[in-house]
């Protein structure tokens, strides 16, 4: 039988956290800095320098093995 009673959403807790954003203005791209695979990277999608920053962010943990190339 359908229920018709919505489910409570679960809520996401976040974190200050610290990411790379690109610094093209055009561009939207960024990633989180634990899952960057070089020290400066670049952007994935325009290829552009990247600067840190923070951004408030679900908190999402990197089990792996992250050590930077450059």
């Amino acid at each position: 039988m359908y229920n018709s009673r919505k489910k409570q959403m679960e809520e996401v807790p976040e974190e200050l956290t610290a990411i790379w954003s690109c610094t093209n203005e055009d561009c939207k791209g960024w990633m989180r800095h634990n899952f960057a695979f070089v020290n400066h990277p670049t952007c994935p999608q325009c290829g552009s320098a990247m600067a840190e920053d923070e951004r408030m962010l679900a908190v999402l943990n990197n089990t792996s093995f992250n050590q930077h190339t450059e």
